[in-house]
């Protein structure tokens, strides 16, 4: 009777690829932070604490569709007017609303804002 090597589990092998896709994810949000320094705003103290009053102020609840989340992490806090570099206009609470991350910010915002700017249809 023959016997049966072991087989690799494929869990493994995947490992490596991942963590070489996060560096890429991380070079790039390098990259548009250093070439942009309006990003550099999004990982300051106060934007994290603006972010939260946002949050608080609309009760954590998508001004989009409605839907409420307590997840956090979950949530967007968006600029209605894209500010395009104006810092008053990134800082103005009233131009500030909270978005459920999926649907509403990544996928209808996103549109929304591309054909604000011309890029869309």
């Amino acid at each position: 009777m023959a016997k049966l090597k072991m087989i690799k589990p494929m869990v493994s092998t995947l490992a490596p690829k991942l963590k070489a896709a996060a560096r890429v994810g991380k070079a790039r949000d390098d990259f548009r932070i250093a070439n942009d320094p309006m990003r550099r705003l999004y990982r300051t103290a106060r934007w994290r604490e603006t972010r939260h009053e946002v949050f608080q102020r609309d009760l954590y609840t998508c001004q989009m569709c409605g839907k409420i989340e307590g997840n956090t992490s979950r949530l967007v806090c968006d600029h209605k007017r894209p500010h395009k570099g104006d810092e008053a206009l990134f800082w103005d609470r009233l131009n500030l609303q909270t978005l459920c991350a999926n649907p509403c910010h990544n996928s209808l915002k996103q549109r929304e804002d591309r054909r604000y700017q011309g890029g869309g249809i």
